[in-house]
């Protein structure tokens, strides 16, 4: 056994780690068994085996491995409470005209299409509206997702629905679960969908009278407005009855993103209407606001324009 190892040993012999656990998980009810063996990489078998005492394989491995995820885990716990968090919602005026159109869209029984530049509030907009509202359902797309069944599966689960098969069979299920529901699909990200894959929400949407919510960049809008493909996609454009673009992060955005910062200096302001006007806008700015946070709370004061520049800087900004 080499000599990391026995150190890490001699160390657990002196620590009662069971004690440990049971006074975390006291600390954070959340703390299961089964989240421990998640984090910690130490099997759920071994893990149970271990907590009553009965291992029969080599313990002292087992404990270097529980010990480190002790020490990691109480090192993240004392970090994040120096780490502020950022308001868990801003109301801004382009995510009040995105919650719009997904109201809409779900009262009328209609398809929304909300499209602009990464950073721009879309995801938390639509986090919000689902926390607010009964039966909306948000599919997220990717690269991987881009057919009509990797699509249609991504809906599935999405819904919570147990189902398998082809992409008719899950059109079906879909169908069938969620007709009469009166609810919202969102597809976020839905400019990675195929063709096809945009032809079948459409035709989800014409089957069952459900709210439809496309989001995206702007060419999951471009796609259907010019091009070869315009062409294929005239059924569902003429199905769109709410149109939301977002070019940029407004002036407004940005200072009702300050003020739930409570960021009063003239100077701040200036540095962060900069950041927001660069690619990432309100996201970056967010970021920025965090980091620039800890480096003020780490002196016992105010963020000052120094805390946002050299934040900046640190996150690889220009």
């Amino acid at each position: 056994m080499n000599s990391a190892v026995n150190l890490v040993s001699s160390d657990c012999e002196n620590r009662d780690l069971r004690a440990e656990i049971a006074a975390l998980q006291k600390e954070d009810p959340k703390l299961s068994q089964a989240e421990i063996v998640r984090q910690s990489g130490v099997g759920n078998t071994v893990m149970s085996q271990w907590i009553n005492g009965h291992y029969p394989g080599n313990t002292m491995k087992v404990e270097a491995a529980i010990a480190r995820w002790i020490d990691a885990y109480k090192v993240r716990k004392q970090e994040s409470k120096a780490f502020p968090k950022a308001p868990e919602w801003v109301a801004t005026p382009s995510a009040e005209r995105i919650i719009s159109a997904l109201g809409y869209a779900q009262l009328a029984g209609d398809i929304s299409v909300v499209y602009g530049g990464a950073g721009l509030g879309k995801t938390s907009a639509i986090k919000q509206y689902q926390r607010l509202s009964p039966n909306v359902w948000v599919a997220t797309m990717s690269s991987c997702t881009a057919s009509n069944a990797t699509a249609l599966e991504e809906v599935v689960d999405a819904l919570d629905m147990d189902a398998a098969g082809g992409a008719a069979k899950l059109r079906r299920a879909i169908i069938k679960r969620i007709t009469g529901s009166a609810g919202l699909l969102v597809i976020d990200e839905a400019q990675h969908l195929s063709i096809n894959a945009l032809e079948d929400i459409r035709s989800i949407h014409d089957k069952t009278g459900i709210g439809i919510a496309l989001v995206g960049n702007e060419a999951v809008y471009s796609r259907m407005t010019g091009g070869n493909r315009a062409a294929y996609l005239d059924r569902l454009f003429s199905r769109i009855g709410k149109r939301v673009k977002l070019t940029r992060s407004t002036k407004a955005d940005i200072d009702t993103l300050i003020k739930a910062w409570k960021i009063d200096f003239n100077d701040c302001r200036t540095a962060l209407h900069e950041i927001a006007s660069k690619p990432g806008a309100l996201r970056g700015m967010t970021k920025v606001l965090r980091m620039a946070s800890m480096f003020a709370a780490g002196e016992g004061r105010d963020i000052n324009s120094a805390d946002i520049k050299a934040a900046w800087r640190d996150l690889g900004g220009e």
